[in-house]
C-alpha cells in the first residue's frame, strides 16, 4: 500500500507526486485518461496571469512564488530526464485596450522600473511585424519582459519520467468512481472492478475534482471551463515575444509553431472544437499578425479548465475528511502554479513554515452549504 494516492495525473498532480517522491514517499497516481493529456496537454504554458493587475493577490502571490521556482525545476527535469520543457523568458506584449492606469500602478508596486516598458504602438509594433497600428496612434503597449513560456506537453512528459525514475506509480486509463469514507476518514476508492487503499490522499482532478469529492465535496467552487486553441506553424520562429490582447494570445515556440488561443467557454464537460471559436480566434490572430490571414491551422483544440472564483485554487487538507488532501481549481494557471503548489501542499503536510500565508487557498469550502 502506498503512502498517498494521487487523483489525477495532470500537471498538478504529477507536480505533487514528484515533490513527496523525493520526500521519500511512496506513491501511486491514478489518471482516468492518459497522464498530462487533459488541460495539463491543452494549454498555452505562458508563466504568467494574462495581465496580472485583473488578478487579486492571492493568485499574483502563488505566481510569484512558483515562477520563482521554474529555472531550477526546469533545468533538474531536463537533465535528470533527458526532455527539455524548453523554459526560457520570452516577455509578453499586452496591446490596447486595457487599463493604462491600473497596469502602470500594478508594475510600480510590483516590479522595478526596468521589468515593464509602455511605448506607442505607432512607433515600436511595426519594427516587432505584429501590428498595422495606423488607426491607434494614440494607444500605448506594455511590455513584461521578464515572462516566460514553458512547452506544457513537454513538461508533463518529463515529469511523468521523473516521477516513474523515483518508483512512483502511474495507473492510466483508471477512473475513480467514489471515495469510501467512514468516522472523518477516507478507508478507500473506488475504481472500476475494485476498491484501492493508501494512508493518505490527494485529490488533483482538475476540472473533475467536485465529481469525485461528490456528498464530500460541500458546495466547492469547481468546475469545467473550455478552451480552445490554434496551433500553426512557420519556417522560422515569427514573434519575440507573447503577444496578448484582452484574453487573447498568441505564444511563439521557438521551432516556428505558434499557438493562438484561447476561449473561454461554459458549456459543461463538453470538449468538442467549435467552428465559431475558429473563425473567431484565426480573424482576431490574422490582424494583429497578417502573415496568419492566409494560412490554415495546423491543428484546432480543446481542454477543460478547473474554474474558481477569482481563480484562487483550492490547496490543502480536506475540513473534515483528515486524511484527504486537494490541490485543484487552478483555472488558467495551473502549468504556471504548478511547483508552487505542489510545494505549498507538501509543506502543510509535513507541518513546515509556509512561505507566504497560504489561508486563502483553504477558503473555498463552503461550509455553511
Amino acid at each position: 500500500m502506498s503512502d498517498f494516492i494521487v487523483i489525477g495525473a495532470g500537471i498538478i498532480g504529477l507536480a505533487t507526486a514528484l515533490r513527496l517522491l523525493e520526500e521519500g514517499a511512496s506513491v501511486t497516481l491514478l489518471e482516468r485518461h492518459k497522464a498530462g493529456c487533459e488541460a495539463s496537454w491543452a494549454g498555452g504554458g505562458i508563466l504568467s496571469p494574462l495581465c496580472p493587475w485583473n488578478y487579486p493577490d492571492a493568485v499574483n502571490r502563488l505566481v510569484a512564488f512558483s515562477t520563482s521556482l521554474y529555472p531550477e525545476w526546469t533545468a533538474a527535469l531536463s537533465t535528470a530526464t533527458g526532455i527539455n520543457p524548453e523554459y526560457h523568458v520570452c516577455g509578453l506584449l499586452a496591446l490596447p485596450p486595457y487599463d493604462l492606469d491600473e497596469a502602470v500602478s500594478w508594475c510600480a508596486a510590483h516590479a522595478t522600473p526596468l521589468t515593464y516598458q509602455i511605448f506607442p504602438l505607432s512607433t515600436h509594433t511595426r519594427t516587432l511585424g505584429i501590428y498595422d497600428c495606423t488607426q491607434q496612434q494614440a494607444d500605448q503597449a506594455l511590455l513584461l519582459p521578464d515572462v516566460a513560456q514553458v512547452r506544457n506537453p513537454r513538461l508533463s512528459q518529463a515529469l511523468c519520467k521523473r516521477v516513474k525514475q523515483l518508483g512512483g506509480n502511474i495507473i492510466e486509463h483508471c477512473e475513480v468512481q467514489k471515495l469510501n469514507a467512514t468516522r472523518q476518514e477516507v478507508r478507500s476508492i473506488r475504481v472500476p472492478h475494485k476498491n484501492l487503499s493508501a494512508d493518505r490522499y490527494i485529490l488533483s482532478a482538475g476540472a473533475w475534482s467536485r465529481n469525485i469529492l461528490g456528498e464530500y465535496a460541500l458546495n466547492i467552487e469547481i468546475k469545467p471551463i473550455r478552451g480552445q486553441i490554434l496551433l500553426y506553424k512557420f519556417p522560422e520562429k515569427p514573434l519575440h515575444s507573447v503577444v496578448l490582447q484582452q484574453d487573447l494570445y498568441l505564444i511563439p515556440r521557438r521551432d516556428g509553431h505558434l499557438l493562438v488561443g484561447s476561449t473561454t467557454e461554459d458549456v459543461g464537460f463538453d470538449k468538442r472544437i467549435t467552428l465559431e471559436a475558429k473563425d473567431k480566434l484565426s480573424k482576431w490572430a490574422g490582424k494583429i499578425l497578417p502573415k496568419l490571414s492566409n494560412m490554415l491551422p495546423l491543428r484546432h483544440w480543446s481542454g477543460l479548465r478547473p474554474a474558481t472564483p477569482g481563480n484562487i485554487p483550492v490547496i490543502g487538507a480536506h475540513p473534515f475528511l483528515k486524511n484527504l488532501y486537494v490541490n485543484s481549481g487552478h483555472f488558467r494557471y495551473g502549468i504556471t502554479m504548478a511547483p508552487g503548489s505542489a510545494e505549498i501542499l507538501t509543506n502543510e503536510i509535513m507541518q513546515r513554515t509556509q512561505p507566504f500565508d497560504t489561508t486563502p487557498y483553504q477558503q473555498g469550502w463552503n461550509l455553511s452549504g
